[in-house]
This record gives structure tokens, sequence and C-alpha cells, in this order.
């Protein structure tokens, strides 16, 4: 059995960044300023800041897959925020063992589901806890920024927000099982032009090596355990980092061979 993981000091815990700024216009630098004012023990990790402009399924796809490799009571804080300044809420949740700030329009919602546990919400209205001037273009700095330092001194949820019950919601892209047949879509493109899949292995268990995947007319046969099984230059299908189905090529681009875009479909067809 795996030893638990230590929970940090509530002054220490750790905080991830997830946003859509970038690093050339110091945004993110900015807020890691006003969290280390707030406090200066915070622990910060740049979880990604290349999310494309306003893309809110890429990030809650990227925050899904790899939140829960954080030690307990981390603080997931998201900001990409195409209605920043409107009507849609800051918020807080708890799920899990983790904390999530970022507003509400489901950049969360797809983690959420996966922590599997009850959530508790917190509308973010207690403008003490934020900075003293807001912008109405810059919540990542003057809401966002200031709450999580907060939360991670150990000011307690309730303390930050008013309870809720109702949040934005991104539903998952169905699959669609059928007698010897299930179809999917590609969820997500790397920088290495592999598409990943929202096809998760255990739908692929009964057909093993017989399976056909098949993308744009072209099939691929079997699964690949790593790309060094493939020949340079060849497709591969293969079960991803987090156990899904992917497409790859070998020292090359999936993407560019394929012309293949997020929301593809994918079809797997058994023998």
């Amino acid at each position: 059995m795996g030893r638990r993981r230590a929970r940090p000091r509530r002054g220490e815990r750790w905080i991830t960044l997830t946003t859509d700024f970038g690093t050339g216009d110091g945004y993110v630098g900015v807020m890691k300023g006003v969290i280390y004012g707030i406090n200066p023990q915070a622990r910060i990790v740049d979880l990604s800041h290349d999310i494309p402009p306003q893309d809110i399924a890429r990030a809650a796809f990227l925050l899904a897959r790899h939140f829960t490799f954080f030690p307990p009571d981390t603080i997931h804080l998201v900001v990409v925020d195409p209605g920043v300044g409107g009507e849609r809420r800051p918020l807080l949740w708890m799920a899990g063992h983790y904390f999530f700030v970022g507003p509400d329009n489901g950049v969360v919602s797809t983690a959420l589901r996966r922590a599997g546990q009850s959530v508790r919400a917190y509308h973010l209205n207690r403008p003490r806890y934020w900075l003293p001037r807001i912008s109405s273009t810059f919540h990542g700095r003057d809401i966002f920024a200031p709450v999580a330092a907060h939360l991670s001194r150990g000011i307690l949820p309730r303390s930050l927000g008013q309870k809720t019950k109702q949040w934005v919601a991104l539903e998952p892209p169905a699959l669609k099982v059928g007698p010897g047949r299930l179809q999917g879509r590609i969820a997500h493109i790397d920088r290495f032009g592999n598409l990943l899949t929202n096809i998760p292995a255990e739908h692929l268990s009964a057909w093993g090596s017989q399976l056909r995947v098949r993308l744009h007319q072209v099939e691929i046969l079997g699964l690949a355990r790593t790309f060094a099984d493939g020949a340079p230059g060849n497709l591969i299908a293969y079960l991803d980092s987090d156990w899904h189905l992917a497409i790859g090529r070998v020292l090359g681009s999936a993407q560019t061979t394929l012309g293949a875009r997020v929301g593809d479909p994918v079809e797997v067809l058994g023998p």
C-alpha cells in the first residue's frame, strides 16, 4: 500500500495557476506578486499558461487531467475568463481533497466531476479579501489571486463567500457505444501533434490487439505499447498517460498527417 501524501501546513498550501495569459505580458507575474504579497510562504506551480485565448473547454480538460497529482489541500486557480467583468460569478469550490478558484463558466466542472465526491461551493462576495481597486478586465489579479492567497493562509471558505448550490457545468461529449464499435472524439491535441481522445481504456480491454481505430478514413490496427513499437513515420494508436486512447505518429505529428482537429470523431471497431 502506498503512503498517503502528507497535507501541507495551512500557510504553505500549494497553488497551481492555469490561464490563457501566455507569459509575455506580465499578467501571470503580477498575479504571483499579489499572492506572495498576501502570503509570502505560498508555493506556486504553473500548470499551463498556453491555453488558447478564451478556450474554456481546453482549460477544463487540462485541469481535470492533472489536478489529482498535487498534494491534498492544493488550491487550483484557473483564469480563462471571456466573461470577465460581466454577470458570471467568481466562485470557490471544495471537492475531494482540493480547492478550486475561478470564474463560474464551466472551467472547473470537468475536474469536479472527476473528483467524484460531494462538492461545496462559495460565491466570492466578500470584497475585504480582494484588492482595494477592482479592474473590470483583470479579476485574475484583483479577485482570484487574493482569494487563493488568503485561502492558502488558512482563511476558511465560509469567510471568503456565501454558500451556493448552483454553478455552470460543461456537458462532456458522450461516447456512442454499439455492437462491435464505439465512437468518441478528439479531446485535445498536444504540442507533439498527438491526438488525445475521450475514450477510456476500460472500453477497449475486451477487444485486445484486434481492435481497429478509424479517423478520417485511416485505420490503425491494434494498440502500441510505446512509440518504439512503430516504425518512423507510422501512425499508431496507444493509451496515453491518462489511460485514454490516443493517436500519434512516430517521429512526427498525427495532427499534421491527418489534418485532425479537436472535436473530430474517432471510431473504434472490434474484430
